[in-house]
């Protein structure tokens, strides 16, 4: 089974920036909070420049998730499972790849 996402766990964008989460669940794992599918990801410093004359940059600004837990919520919305589908995206909202998860904790699994 998947584990699930904390605000402790290190999501990166395809580009390696780091995803700053911004945590809505009071719900906790080993004193930090869960993630649900609806919470704010933002994404600062990705270096993704697209290879157009001149170059174009294109950075990585925040994660939607599309998919997250089928059976666990917290505060009414589903939590986000290692396995959660996500896009990254651009601020012209382009699609930049899909989030990498590493869960921070290894107790809570989730469905």
């Amino acid at each position: 089974m998947p584990l699930a996402v904390t605000a402790a766990s290190i999501v990166t964008c395809t580009h390696a920036a780091k995803v700053t989460h911004v945590p809505s669940s009071r719900v906790l794992v080993q004193g930090v909070p869960i993630l649900v599918q609806t919470d704010t990801n933002a994404i600062v410093g990705c270096p993704f420049t697209l290879p157009t004359v001149p170059p174009k940059p294109s950075p990585c600004i925040q994660v939607r998730w599309t998919t997250a837990a089928l059976r666990v919520s917290a505060s009414g919305k589903p939590v986000l499972a290692q396995t959660a589908v996500g896009l990254c995206s651009s601020p012209e909202q382009a699609p930049q790849g899909p989030p990498i998860v590493n869960p921070a904790q290894v107790r809570v699994q989730v469905t």
